[in-house]
């Protein structure tokens, strides 16, 4: 019996020992998994490392851009202005420039009536719906091809101009080859690209580049009228018939929203992109600037805000350049070539 009793207390001994040593165990495990209150802090304030792709720039949202003092032809901003590529309804510019030209050797007079042929009547994309047969005055047509880029109309313009579509597109190489737009090439009056097969050619189709744009601008602004047609935010066309009445309005957003801008010409094609020539005149100066190639047009308005605003401040600032003539093609979009066609200009109308 007290042998009995002696093991019983000496086991009760040992469990009274072995739940004192268990929490030092396990006090001791969790000192070596949890951190210090030091180290918890250094890996808090440990900054992350930035991933590869944060580290490159955003690219620009065009193809090619330019920004040149409207009065001396100095850039302020360039980045690929010589790349080549299809200035879409930026075309009508160069067309408004041919018609002005009709204009001012008497040829054409704005009241001038323009018969509507069928061919014209056949002519895609954006139009006024022109049917044949209709007729109406040189100015009028000038309206609808700046506000609302009329590819009708611009193609009834060109044959009331020069007779012939082919007369008048040598017409617009001519004059691009006069102002030195030495990498531009027209094919049509309205910037419609090809018709198949020649679709998938881009050189078949019209072609210019930002820097060649903005010299024929700055031309517009300095000589004609554009500016009355390009600044004009709303117009109906056939205002008397309100059955076929064609309420424009200006595709460039920026008119009225951005101070100072008052021309000159979007343009769209799924293969040049969003395209603007824009200009605006503050405190008695003027900018011109171009885009071409972004993708949506509310990319292109952004960024021609910026463009227009940092225009000006290199202005102010002093910050400008003498434009450079490009001698040589520069082209991202496939090796292209071309060389302006000769063009005799017709007998002036007596």
């Amino acid at each position: 019996m007290r042998h009995t009793w002696a093991l019983g207390l000496l086991l009760l001994c040992g469990l009274f020992a072995l739940a004192s040593i268990a929490p030092v165990h396990a006090a001791e495990r969790a000192k070596k998994i949890a951190p210090t209150p030091k180290a918890a802090a250094t890996k808090a304030r440990a900054p992350k490392s930035a991933s590869p792709a944060a580290s490159v720039p955003a690219p620009p949202p065009y193809k090619s851009a330019i920004v040149i003092d409207a009065q001396t032809g100095a850039v302020l901003f360039e980045d690929q202005a010589d790349r080549i590529a299809p200035p879409a309804s930026m075309t009508k510019l160069m067309s408004f420039l041919v018609v002005h030209d009709a204009l001012a050797s008497g040829r054409l007079r704005l009241d001038s009536p323009v018969r509507v042929t069928a061919a014209s009547a056949r002519v895609g994309g954006t139009q006024v719906w022109l049917r044949e047969g209709e007729v109406f005055p040189v100015e009028e047509m000038l309206y609808a091809l700046m506000l609302h880029s009329a590819n009708d109309c611009a193609h009834a313009l060109a044959l009331a101009a020069s007779g012939s579509v082919e007369a008048f597109v040598q017409q617009m190489n001519a004059r691009a080859a006069e102002l030195g737009l030495t990498l531009t090439r027209f094919h049509n009056p309205h910037g419609l690209p090809p018709s198949p097969p020649a679709q998938r050619d881009i050189a078949a189709g019209n072609l210019s580049t930002a820097r060649n744009i903005a010299t024929l601008c700055r031309y517009l602004v300095g000589h004609t009228s554009i500016l009355d047609y390009s600044s004009t935010q709303r117009r109906s066309f056939r205002p008397g018939d309100p059955k076929r009445r064609v309420d424009m309005r200006n595709h460039n957003h920026l008119l009225g929203k951005v101070h100072g801008v008052d021309g000159l010409k979007t343009g769209y094609t799924r293969s040049a992109g969003f395209c603007l020539a824009a200009t605006a005149e503050r405190d008695g100066q003027r900018v011109i600037a171009v885009i071409m190639g972004a993708p949506s047009s509310k990319a292109r308005d952004l960024k021609m805000i910026k463009l227009l605003d940092q225009g000006f401040a290199a202005l102010r600032n002093g910050a400008a350049t003498r434009a450079a003539v490009g001698e040589t093609p520069h082209d991202a979009e496939g090796q292209i070539r071309f060389t302006i066609p000769s063009y005799t200009a017709p007998p002036t109308k007596r």
